[in-house]
Formats: structure tokens, C-alpha cells, sequence
């Protein structure tokens, strides 16, 4: 496990199996919709806050994620990339951010050369193995469950700013 993530200053992540479910539901005019779990647009929130950035890495093209994505003020969104690397290496020139300032969640295979790559990884239980060998952390909570506000605890807390975090919240 990476042992110094007191440089992390961005929160990449997968959106389906990690900020949903994975289930996709399809419309009967080709529409789709996903559920998102509250606790992890709240926790992403206070993420912000601490004056961190945060960004999507997603391989679908779903209306319903960029109008979640605007609503949480996700800084970066990459949709409808299938080859994750390469959208990732194009991604740290736009943020102007080196790989070991990034934390990643993901939970398949395509996720896999980002969670290679980055400062810190993370998964979710229902990931495939091999993302779970990986993975530097495995969160309890599954994907759209509240799998990324876990995360953001362990983060804060690791990196030494879950006091400043909570001084609104638990007075």
C-alpha cells in the first residue's frame, strides 16, 4: 500500500460498479438512467471543500451522469472512454497533475492501467480479482452503495485532514 498519499490533490473515479451499481436501466426510447447513492455526492462535497479536485474516467455516454456530474461539480469529465489510459495521460496534461496526486476507483478491467499508474487505487468488493489485487484499499461498501464517500473517509483521515473536515459538522 502506498504509504505517503499526503500528495493527493485529485479523486479520479469509475462511474458504473463504483458510483452505481453497474445495473443499467434502458428506456424505452433508448434513455438511460442510473442510481447514485446520496452519501457519495455529500462526501465528494466535502472533498471539494478541502480544495481537492475530482474527476470521472467513464467508458459509457449517458445524459443521466453529466447531469450528475454538473449537479456534484465533478471538475473533470470523461465520458464515453473506452481506453482509459489514454483519456487518463490526456487527462493529467489538462489538470496539470502527476500521477502520484491522484487517488483512483474503479472496478473492471478497463480500469486496471489507471489503477496501475496512480498514487493511490481503490476498488469495491464486486470488482474482478485481478482489480482487487491491485487495488491499494478495498472498500466494504459496493458500488453505488456509498463506496465513494468510504473512500473519502479513509482518504481525509489518512492524509491528515479529517479534523479540518468535520470542524463544521461536529462542533
Amino acid at each position: 500500500m502506498n504509504q505517503n498519499i499526503s500528495e493527493i490533490k485529485m479523486l479520479a473515479m469509475d462511474v458504473d460498479g463504483v458510483l452505481t451499481d453497474g445495473g443499467i436501466i434502458t428506456h424505452a426510447d433508448g434513455s438511460e438512467s442510473k442510481k447514485f447513492h446520496v452519501h457519495d455526492g455529500a462526501w465528494l462535497r466535502i472533498w471539494a471543500r478541502q480544495g481537492l479536485k475530482t474527476a470521472i474516467i467513464t467508458g459509457r455516454q449517458c445524459d443521466a451522469v453529466g447531469h450528475r456530474m454538473k449537479d456534484l461539480k465533478i471538475d473533470y469529465v470523461y465520458q464515453g472512454s473506452i481506453d482509459k489510459l489514454s483519456v487518463f495521460d490526456q487527462f493529467k496534461k489538462d489538470c496539470h497533475i502527476e500521477p502520484h496526486q491522484i487517488a483512483y476507483i474503479g472496478d473492471d478491467v478497463f480500469d486496471l492501467p489507471v489503477l496501475t499508474r496512480v498514487g493511490f487505487s481503490a476498488t469495491v468488493p464486486e470488482a474482478i480479482t485481478e482489480v482487487k489485487d491491485a487495488a491499494d484499499f478495498i472498500t466494504t461498501r459496493g458500488g453505488g452503495r456509498g463506496c465513494v464517500g468510504e473512500l473519502i473517509i479513509h482518504l481525509l483521515k489518512r492524509m491528515g485532514l479529517w479534523e479540518k473536515a468535520m470542524e463544521k459538522y461536529l462542533r
